[in-house]
């Protein structure tokens, strides 16, 4: 029968099996621990991190084991004497230029964080807040962008496309006829062939101011009435109408007057009017009309939802896209001689733009595309892996030729944007 193995108390009051004289001995740790060496704010001494950033060392500092700190007995560290010229802590030396690694540095700051880009001032009395806040009255600067935001210019441009052989075959029989109407006229007294070309010449020249007065009406109508595609049936190269709701891409844009926000479109139109002795606007402004004296219109990469398939698609609108839209502007501010100055913000707006407040009378117009809003766009479907693209097509687009409404074709070039909401932007009361 095996010896029965003793208990002791411990001092705690715990009656424990053993020996009193088996101590237990203390536990060495199981797993190498490395103790963190000491680099006294100085990056030659951080190892592998002053080597990613190129910093090299003299002959005189060659990397070694790390010493620890010093009591404050043998060399003071702290306090006033941390300033002196033992102190390990500063502004990083400069680097060696043996150092061979590659990838753009970037460079380490004063306050020893490592950023993405430079802080831009370096003063101590900087504030918090909004870093590198552009300059100015204006809340969106093409120029921050560049070429990511296309500018659209003026105005939608509708065009006819009319055979030049076929115009100036028209032209010479209409003068041929009336050449031969005068002459017998003339000779044989019979106008027949003058109210023969009349006849043909009066139809021709009220289709064609027809055409001019209704040409956009008549172009909406005909998208409207275009059928809409399914994204998820669409083939690559294919031109699609796709309605459905729109989100900003990497850059959203900003109405320059309202500051509407998280726009993909936006356009703002200052109209002037010209009276009897008036500054034109432009140089096609005419006496007693309004002119455009100033029109900024942009728009940028986004996405659409097709309301049909429920896929997403990204619209390259910018980049110098050819983009036509047609989104009805808002009135935002009528402003007379009057009330002029009852409107700062109307003022300042024109002063951010370089523009004077003369006395005249003015109308801004506002409109924009806001994020959440239902459009259409029409496009050509491209196809990458996963990724399903709208693009501009590479011929503009052609109405037909609409004989119920007497309409001629209409071209237009690249992507096509309709927005049917209203913006519900009422006008200032200035």
């Amino acid at each position: 029968m095996s010896a029965r193995t003793g208990s002791h108390q411990l001092s705690n009051g715990l009656y424990v099996s053993g020996r009193p004289e088996d101590q237990l001995k203390e536990r060495q740790p199981t797993m190498a621990s490395r103790a963190i060496p000491y680099t006294g704010g100085d990056v030659k001494k951080s190892g592998e991190l002053g080597k990613m950033y190129g910093i090299g060392f003299s002959s005189g500092d060659q990397p070694g084991p790390p010493k620890p700190p010093s009591r404050p007995g043998s060399q003071p560290n702290s306090g006033s004497a941390r300033s002196g010229p033992k102190s390990n802590s500063g502004p990083m030396n400069k680097k060696s230029s043996s150092s061979s690694f590659s990838g753009p540095i970037t460079p380490i700051q004063p306050t020893g964080l490592i950023t993405s880009g430079p802080l831009g001032s370096a003063s101590t009395n900087r504030r918090s807040g909004q870093l590198d806040a552009p300059s100015g009255n204006t809340s969106f600067n093409k120029a921050l962008h560049g070429s990511a935001v296309t500018n659209l210019g003026d105005k939608v441009k509708l065009g006819f496309r009319v055979s030049r052989v076929a115009m100036w075959t028209l032209v010479v029989v209409v003068v041929l006829d009336l050449v031969a109407g005068a002459f017998l006229m003339v000779a044989v007294k019979k106008p027949m062939i003058l109210v023969a070309v009349g006849a043909v010449l009066v139809p021709a020249v009220v289709v064609i101011v027809w055409n001019y007065v209704y040409k956009k009406s008549g172009v909406l109508r005909f998208l409207r009435k275009y059928p809409d595609a399914e994204l998820r049936e669409a083939i690559d190269g294919q031109f699609v109408k796709v309605t459905g709701v729109v989100t900003c891409g990497s850059i959203p844009l900003e109405s320059s007057f309202q500051r509407e926000t998280r726009c993909v479109y936006v356009s703002t139109e200052l109209y002037e009017y010209r009276g009897c002795g008036g500054k034109p606007g432009n140089a096609k402004h005419r006496l007693f009309s309004w002119g455009c004296r100033l029109s900024e219109n942009y728009v940028a990469d986004f996405y659409i939802s097709d309301s049909q398939s429920g896929l997403r698609a990204l619209v390259k609108a910018g980049y110098g896209a050819k983009v036509t839209p047609f989104v009805k502007p808002t009135t935002v501010a009528d402003v007379t001689k009057d009330n002029k100055e009852m409107s700062p913000n109307f003022l300042s707006w024109l002063a951010s733009r370089g523009l004077s407040s003369e006395d005249c009378i003015m109308r801004l117009k506002e409109g924009y595309i806001k994020e959440g809003s239902t459009i259409s766009v029409m496009g050509v479907v491209r196809r990458h892996d996963n990724l399903i693209m709208i693009v501009p097509p590479s011929e503009p687009m052609s109405t037909g030729c609409r004989w119920l409404c007497c309409l001629l074709p209409t071209y237009i070039e690249g992507l096509i944007l309709t927005c049917e909401e209203n913006q519900n932007g009422d006008a200032i009361p200035v």
